[in-house]
Order: C-alpha cells, then sequence, then structure tokens
C-alpha cells in the first residue's frame, strides 16, 4: 500500500502528468492507450472529469478519466504507473470513480476493459460484472485482436 496518495479532480493542464502515467502503465502490444489530442478533445466536454492520484511530492502514480451522459457514468480510462500497481492506487481510483459518479447522479456504473487484463480482478472486487463482449475490439502493434468486456454495476442510487 502506497501512504499518503492523494486523488483529486484534475483537468487540461494536468494532461502531460497524464500522458506521462500513459506510457507507462500501457502496453503498446495491445493498443489500449489513447494519445494526448484524444484526451485534450474529450476533457472540456459536458459531463466529462479527470482524477489524478499523486505521490506526496506531486508525482503522478495513476488517473481515471470519466464521463457521465443520462445518468450513467462510464470509466473511461483508469492507468496506474507500473511501479505503484498492485499498491492500493487503482482501488483509491475506483472508489473515487464510483463516489463522484454517485455525487454527479449516476444510477449505473459502465466501463470497457480488454480480456486478460490484471484490472479486471480489481474491477471484480468493487461488483462489477460482466455484462457483455465487444469481439476483436482491441488491436495490437503486431496485428493481434484482442476483446473487450463490458463490466457494470449499480450505485447506491438504484440500490436505494
Amino acid at each position: 500500500m502506497i501512504e499518503d496518495v492523494v486523488v483529486d479532480e484534475a483537468g487540461l493542464l494536468d494532461l502531460d502528468a497524464v500522458m506521462r502515467v500513459m506510457t507507462d502503465s500501457f502496453d503498446p502490444a495491445f493498443g489500449e492507450a489513447w494519445t494526448a489530442p484524444q484526451c485534450a478533445g474529450l476533457l472540456p466536454l459536458p459531463g466529462v472529469w479527470l482524477t489524478l492520484a499523486r505521490d506526496p511530492n506531486g508525482s503522478p502514480l495513476g488517473f481515471a478519466l470519466s464521463r457521465i451522459v443520462a445518468g450513467e457514468a462510464e470509466l473511461l480510462l483508469l492507468a496506474v504507473r507500473n511501479a505503484a500497481q498492485r499498491h492500493g492506487v487503482g482501488a483509491r481510483l475506483i472508489e473515487r470513480f464510483i463516489s463522484d459518479s454517485t455525487a454527479r447522479g449516476a444510477a449505473r456504473l459502465h466501463l470497457e476493459v480488454r480480456d486478460g487484463n490484471h484490472a479486471i480482478a480489481l474491477y471484480k472486487r468493487y461488483d462489477f460484472a460482466e455484462v457483455g463482449r465487444r469481439r476483436n475490439y482491441y488491436s495490437g502493434s503486431a496485428g493481434e485482436r484482442f476483446d473487450a468486456l463490458t463490466l457494470a454495476r449499480d450505485t447506491d442510487l438504484r440500490r436505494a
């Protein structure tokens, strides 16, 4: 567990930090990472928010990019630097995504993840369950294709 992780909402000015985490955490073999222009183009849109996890010195450890539309929130991207993986940073970001989504009025949460990604175990720990599959969704750097799993769960708003 990494102690004293600070998780705050972030914005366009934090895009360099996001890209450092993205470059470090996403293996190019799977074709999952986004580009800086893709992130920058999405951030100003209504209902989109960025959450950044930093160590006590301000160095970025991970981020979550999310959006809400019509009462449903989607975790678009979640990444944690390799050195910080399996130390609670991803859990802190998921917890923040759930609480921020609920505060914004979401009754249902969604995400997509590459089949075989080790983060699936983390999502299942937070009650996300498979509700769909997109065959051959991701294109690997060597031409391979990988399925995307669609996971979802209700928020406490739906359970109440």
